[in-house]
């Protein structure tokens, strides 16, 4: 399948590599062309704009930062939906707005394209290991004709409804990543507090109830003093604050959510940590 993607980051690096060694050919974009020296080497193609990507593709990929940059890749002069070709597919694995993916499929369909909003979970080391889980909304035919290929980067892909609805549950998990990660951290600044053996601690509760994804993860690294991104915290941030929007306009009060996102703002906003990530979070806490 000839596939484009916009988004050589963290994620994207992986995912293409996976796509590559799949079998498919990939054409790719990045606003920085240096950061696509790694999937270039691997075999993918580049174009110069994400009208070019498009115009060679039959399936097109963004992951990108923010929801302004899925618009601008999509709807500038030399974005996504001047090259497209009707019959095409395009997919938005962004964590972004449920609006903006709503937004974006009326856009699709006037042109005679197809498209989903599909984000996925499971951090640089799923997209290295195509592990990640898959979250879909968007054109069920669509859905269909890609599960196979969205099942060689992740491990598991649900089809929740029409558009926006991939983004909805994406905002489920990161309120439930909130979580773990502020959980994560406050373990450890106890543990630390009474002078518990922290590796012996991270054994212990890996075999027991609290075990959990970000705690496997982000631990050994915290232990290391590796703050690397698997995920950027300023993304996270970007998240929490669509998730608590969009809680606020179905009348919900999240607290738990709301103190987190509080803590990543002091994070990424007041410390200036946004570039690490998500578990530079216990930085705040060690200079309080």
């Amino acid at each position: 399948m000839q596939i484009g993607f916009i988004g050589t980051g963290v994620m994207g690096t992986g995912i293409i590599q996976n796509l590559l060694k799949a079998g498919h050919q990939v054409v790719v974009y990045n606003r920085t062309k240096a950061h696509a020296q790694t999937v270039l080497a691997a075999g993918a193609t580049w174009a110069d704009s994400p009208q070019a990507v498009a115009a060679q593709s039959t399936v097109i990929i963004t992951m990108v930062g923010f929801p302004q940059d899925v618009k601008d890749v999509y709807s500038r002069a030399e974005g996504i939906f001047a090259g497209a070709k009707p019959g095409s597919i395009v997919v938005d694995m962004t964590t972004s707005t449920p609006a903006l993916a709503v937004d974006l499929t009326a856009v699709a369909h006037h042109l005679g394209l197809r498209a989903l909003d599909a984000p996925v979970s499971g951090g640089d080391v799923g997209a290295k290991n195509a592990t990640l889980t898959v979250m879909v909304g968007g054109d069920q035919d669509a859905y269909d004709q890609l599960k196979p290929v969205f099942g060689q980067i992740g491990q598991r892909v649900n089809y929740f409804g029409a558009a926006g609805k991939g983004q909805h549950a994406k905002m489920a998990n990161q309120i439930m990543i909130a979580g773990t990660m502020t959980g994560l951290t406050e373990m450890l600044v106890y543990a630390k507090a009474a002078g518990l053996d922290l590796p012996q601690v991270l054994a212990t509760l890996s075999s027991g109830g609290a075990d959990n994804w970000s705690m496997d993860n982000y631990v050994p690294r915290i232990l290391k003093n590796d703050y690397t991104p698997g995920f950027f915290a300023k993304h996270f941030l970007k998240d929490l604050r669509i998730a608590l929007r969009e809680a606020d306009q179905m009348h919900l009060d999240l607290p738990a959510t709301q103190q987190a996102k509080q803590l990543y703002e002091t994070m990424v906003d007041d410390c200036g940590l946004g570039d690490d990530g998500t578990q530079g979070l216990i930085k705040i806490y060690e200079n309080k």
